[in-house]
């Protein structure tokens, strides 16, 4: 599994990323008083912390 564990962290790294740049996107959003927009992204974002989340409970429990 260890080539599979230096991808899942790949892939949780890169979910980070994503994160990131939605927030930004969503704080934007805000600014611009376009909630629609902010609150589709807010949502974008929990369902990736939650990913990433799963990821990281993958890579602890098979340690």
């Amino acid at each position: 599994m260890s080539a599979d564990r230096s991808e899942i962290s790949s892939i949780e790294s890169t979910l980070s990323q994503l994160v990131d740049r939605v927030v930004s996107l969503a704080h934007g959003a805000e600014r611009e008083r376009d909630d629609r927009t902010a609150g589709d992204l807010f949502a974008v974002e929990r369902a990736l912390v939650t990913a990433r989340r799963r990821l990281e409970r993958l890579l602890t429990e098979r340690a």
